[in-house]
């Protein structure tokens, strides 16, 4: 079972390896854009993970070298007063990439059970059925011309304050760091127990959850990256297609 306490922190990568993996592995995706885009298969990347562990960062290597015709970034936040008329669901059906291309969402429908859970947003019965929600909406997708991808990227407490330090210093930063980041830290703990529950109900086959250790900024992006390529070629093969780089 998939759990934050299993996370090795301590995994790095030097510099120099990093580099040269990040160029091969960005150009790889990049075929890769190409090959979903001919077959018309949608590929949908969620990103979950504590404030400051390295979300934008990694989803800016990750689209690097893609085509920006072919994909779009949607960062969530808070819902609008429109969208609370709705289904919680409703806005990420209306954000969803056309066959062919790659939707990424820097945050997403897990909010319902990670920070409305926490923040007394949704009320018990509302988050507790959401599971079931999520899964169906999940399996929805990839019964259909799909994939779908979830990151939860991982930092500990002291890796944090660094980081939020390192952005009150940084005036091209500083736009980051709110308040509310400060008091989603005091609250670091019940985070890890949500996000646990949550890896237990909606890790499936189809729609897998991948935690990547978020200490090191450089491994995380190329882990991102692998994983990404990986989970790919395993599923386009799945459903019957040959995958084959371009050369």
């Amino acid at each position: 079972m998939k759990n934050i306490e299993h996370i090795d922190l301590s995994k790095k990568i030097d510099k120099k390896t990093y580099k040269k993996e990040l160029k091969d592995l960005q150009y790889e995706l990049l075929s890769m854009q190409q090959f979903l885009f001919n077959n018309k298969v949608g590929l949908i990347i969620a990103f979950e993970g504590m404030d400051a562990a390295g979300k934008g960062g990694a989803i800016k290597r990750l689209t690097q070298r893609l085509d920006p015709r072919g994909l779009i970034v949607h960062p969530i936040s808070a819902p609008q007063a429109h969208e609370k008329r709705y289904h919680y669901l409703q806005r990420f059906w209306r954000k969803l990439p056309q066959h062919g291309q790659i939707g990424i969402f820097d945050r997403s429908w897990y909010g319902r059970v990670l920070v409305e859970r926490i923040e007394g947003f949704a009320t018990e019965n509302e988050w507790q059925r959401a599971y079931d929600e999520i899964n169906s909406f999940e399996k929805t997708l990839t019964d259909e011309n799909y994939i779908i991808l979830k990151f939860w990227i991982h930092i500990d407490k002291d890796e944090q304050l660094i980081r939020f330090h390192e952005r009150l210093n940084d005036p091209y930063k500083k736009w980051k760091l709110t308040e509310e980041d400060w008091r989603n830290r005091e609250k670091f703990d019940d985070y890890i127990i949500a996000a646990n529950e949550t890896f237990q109900k909606t890790d499936n086959a189809h729609s897998p959850w991948i935690l990547v250790p978020g200490n090191n900024k450089n491994y995380a992006r190329i882990k991102v990256l692998k994983e990404t390529i990986s989970w790919v070629k395993q599923e386009v093969n799945r459903r019957g297609f040959t995958y084959q780089p371009i050369d």
